[in-house]
């Protein structure tokens, strides 16, 4: 998605939960209202206990507004992981309000219960309120939890389960109240203690919400990982190709975004594109569990478990910036050694830059060699052969003659060679006064590489010797299906 295509999207994004927090808070200011009246008229400490409910969900619910508007803003020099933060510490706030509101609703029911009597008068403006209180809160809890979900939203998603557990809270109310009335009308005067008790529930059923939302709150104020999530990235990333193993992973959220810290072990020899490569499939398996979220990969070169020499050669001469090919290595075992090893001596072309002079060019390649002998006890020996690192394009002539001549010589090379099925594309040029020479040789499919690289280099051997002016001939192998 395009940076214009992005902003657009946050701002359509801020633009409807704004609104719906507007929304619940014209809702809250409205409840608010008809409760007190309605509470004050008939003394219900039930209908009190939620207009005083309602009371404090007029703050969360502007609390909740204001976390939206500040929220939405993009990260900045001062808080560069966003502002999203502001969100969890509105459902923080909104749960301390929670709390305090069940304190006074549990220190008056005791005291009409055992205490104070209070006569309460159930009118039908009582349970009217109380119906409309429950149709409100159950339709804005719907579109809270609506745009919560499509947009992660905790604050969104605090104010919801506030409001539905409102209607649970309305329910038990109403309840009360229909005890009390029945008390008048049967003479049951136990019943006139259904108030009281019925504020106790409601109580009770903001204390359970409540906890459940500190927690949540908490946690991420105090950036503990999601349950599950840590376990889910790393073997989400530990399946990537080129991961040797996840050394760790960090998440934290902020608002609806959450933050991913990856650290992946890789094989040392593998090159930056390589690396580069790996980073992004990772990236694109943790936003595969996590969508949306900000991910950043760490990567520690690691040595494989089941590293083998050549790639530790390699890792070594990278470490100094050199490039090496035509690695191999022999082993010189004594006449009678039995089980005793014998001298492991190492070959291998060092590439270097064409404007060192020898003494230099020297120099890199010994420190590779000593940095070998004290990394590999095994390797007893070290030549090095000193190449220059080809960095221009040359110009060349073709050698139309020579062509004609190594393309008949070739020609006969499967009557001598069986498993060479054809060669075709010979090409001679001319580079800086040194004849290179080309062809595409035609194998079985089927063979190991190790007998077509034995088969190369005997038609290598067989062509140099009726071409010695040769430079170099590069043989490119194919199978028939790739011809």
């Amino acid at each position: 998605m395009s940076t214009a295509a992005d902003q657009l999207a946050l701002h359509a994004e801020l633009r409807e939960k704004k609104s719906v927090a507007l929304v619940s808070l014209l809702a809250a200011l409205l409840l608010v209202s008809l409760k007190t009246v309605v509470g004050l008229s008939t003394q219900s400490l039930g209908v009190l206990s939620e207009a005083a409910h309602s009371g404090l969900d007029l703050i969360a619910a502007g609390i909740t507004y204001f976390s939206v508007r500040v929220s939405g803003k993009p990260a900045d020099a001062d808080h560069q992981y966003g502002h999203g933060k502001v969100e969890n510490f509105s459902a923080f706030l909104e749960t301390g309000l929670l709390l305090l509101t069940c304190a006074w609703i549990v220190w008056e029911a005791v005291r009409r219960l055992f205490f104070k009597e209070v006569h309460v008068e159930p009118s039908i403006w009582a349970f009217g309120v109380m119906a409309i209180s429950i149709t409100i809160d159950h339709f804005r809890s719907r579109a809270l939890d609506r745009v919560a979900r499509k947009y992660d939203s905790q604050a969104l998603e605090a104010d919801a389960l506030h409001f539905r557990t409102d209607v649970w809270s309305s329910s038990v109310v109403i309840a009360g109240l229909t005890g009390v009335l029945l008390a008048d009308r049967l003479g049951w005067s136990a019943l006139r203690r259904a108030d009281p008790i019925a504020a106790l529930v409601v109580a009770g059923i903001v204390v359970w919400i409540s906890v459940r939302l500190g927690k949540r709150t908490v946690d991420v104020l105090l950036d503990a990982a999601p349950a599950g999530v840590r376990a889910q990235v790393e073997n989400a990333v530990a399946g990537v190709e080129g991961v040797l193993r996840v050394e760790r992973v960090r998440t934290r959220r902020a608002g609806n975004r959450t933050f991913v810290d990856v650290t992946l072990a890789v094989p040392r020899t593998a090159n930056f594109e390589r690396v580069h490569d790996i980073s992004d499939r990772v990236e694109e398996a943790v936003r595969g569990i996590l969508p949306g979220a900000d991910v950043m990969v760490h990567m520690e070169p690691r040595a494989p478990s089941n590293e083998s020499l050549f790639d530790q050669v390699r890792a070594i001469a990278q470490r100094h910036d050199l490039l090496v090919h035509e690695l191999a290595a022999h082993e010189v075992r004594p006449e009678a050694a039995g089980g005793e090893r014998g001298r492991l001596i190492l070959d291998l072309d060092v590439e270097v830059d064409p404007q060192l002079t020898l003494r230099e060019a020297h120099a890199q390649a010994d420190r590779v060699e000593k940095e070998i002998l004290r990394e590999l006890p095994r390797v007893t020996e070290v030549n090095t052969h000193i190449e220059v690192l080809g960095r221009e394009v040359a110009p060349a002539a073709d050698l139309e003659e020579l062509t004609a001549a190594l393309e008949a010589h070739l020609r006969d090379a499967p009557y001598h060679l069986p498993d060479l099925l054809d060669v075709h594309q010979v090409q001679v040029h001319e580079v800086e006064g040194k004849i290179i020479a080309s062809c595409h040789a035609t194998l079985d499919g089927g063979l190991p590489i190790g007998r077509a690289h034995d088969l190369t280099q005997e038609l290598e051997t067989r062509t140099r010797r009726h071409f010695p002016q040769l430079f170099r001939f590069t043989i490119h192998t194919e199978p028939p299906e790739e011809r």
